[in-house]
């Protein structure tokens, strides 16, 4: 479980960013959160595992059905608000954040979810992207990512690796990709992570985390389009590879990875980071994590070690975890002020007052 240092594992009682969240009156389950709608996806797509997982996920939280809002924009993974048995918008293609930060803001009372890709999120949507993520609004993004447009059939996308040989790239992307995690922790974010479609312990943990955070959480979620984009993290998946391909973030804890921990991270003489054998630098210069430093200059660091076209040395886990008062409890802050200051304003007025002209 991730939790912070000297706290206890998470409960359903230990979750600020939900505090203002009617909780339910009787357990739920897993059923509870299932709606009636047909699952139509292709067989076999990553966002299957997904929606499994968060569906089981929901129940922890002990909140009521009617006070959780999925909002999602375009693209295959759009189509999660039908899935579930929640309050749910599928909104227009990048808008997403934006429609999301209205509701956050303007009802405390609900736990308010994005669910995006990396085409909806990171091409039209990015400038919203962005901006929610600076601001620390109160809502949860959920960014799958398959490196491809699967909805309009398999074009490259702002996160497939240069060389990408796709229908709108028939001799390969000569694009600079986007890293998710890195454009995130640049725009300031207060919570980053990244986690894995299949590994639904992992997925589970994340979440949890991202949940009882106050502010915006952003979760990279790996996720296989098996259509257009097969095995794209294969070597992240496969028992054979993924403990020297992947290493796992625990804050509080030195960073190695391998099939027998040989491999560790380190900071090279001009401060930048590298992989290293542990028995050849010593324990006393493996990094430990830190997800809870102010400067966001190591989690920055580590999102950039990953190897974009071989996967190798892919962090995944919490990033980014800290404390600052998120942007609607602010504004709540701000307004509840200037009534007390100057009593409560009269939108009547407002609209008639000496700044209104007419014209003949």
């Amino acid at each position: 479980m991730f939790s912070r240092a000297g706290e206890e594992d998470m409960t359903t009682d230990a979750f600020p960013a939900l505090s203002l969240v009617p909780k339910a009156d009787a357990p739920q389950s897993a059923k509870d959160f299932k709606s009636d709608q047909e699952v139509r996806w292709c067989p076999g797509c990553g966002d299957y595992a997904i929606l499994s997982t968060v569906q089981s996920f929901l129940p922890d939280l002990g909140l009521k059905r009617e006070n959780i809002v999925f909002v999602s924009g375009i693209g295959c993974s759009s189509r999660f608000p039908y899935y579930l048995d929640t309050f749910g918008l599928h909104s227009i293609h990048g808008r997403a954040p934006a429609i999301a930060t209205g509701l956050a803001t303007s009802r405390p009372d609900l736990s308010v979810w994005v669910i995006t890709g990396d085409g909806d999120a990171l091409s039209i949507g990015g400038n919203h992207l962005i901006h929610a993520l600076r601001r620390n609004v109160n809502l949860k993004i959920l960014l799958f990512n398959n490196r491809i447009y699967g909805l309009t059939k398999g074009q490259y996308s702002p996160t497939s690796e240069r060389g990408k040989i796709t229908k709108s790239s028939p001799q390969g992307s000569i694009d600079y990709s986007f890293n998710p995690v890195s454009l995130a922790l640049g725009a300031e974010a207060t919570f980053v992570a990244r986690t894995i479609d299949s590994d639904r312990k992992h997925l589970t943990e994340v979440l949890t985390a991202a949940a009882a955070h106050e502010g915006t959480a952003l979760v990279e979620i790996y996720q296989n389009c098996n259509i257009f984009n097969d095995d794209a993290w294969e070597p992240l998946k496969d028992t054979d590879t993924s403990d020297d391909f992947m290493m796992r973030l625990v804050h509080g804890e030195p960073i190695r990875f391998g099939k027998h921990q040989e491999k560790g991270v380190a900071r090279k003489a001009d401060g930048h980071l590298e992989v290293v054998e542990v028995a050849k630098a010593g324990l006393d210069n493996i990094l430990s994590h830190d997800a809870h430093a102010k400067d966001p200059g190591l989690a920055f660091a580590l999102s950039r070690l990953s190897n974009p076209r071989t996967l190798a040395n892919t962090p995944i886990g919490v990033f980014r975890d800290i404390t600052r008062p998120s942007y609607d409890r602010l504004m709540r802050d701000q307004i509840a002020e200037v009534i007390e200051a100057q009593g409560a304003g009269d939108l009547q007025t407002l609209l008639h007052g000496n700044d209104t002209w007419a014209v003949s």
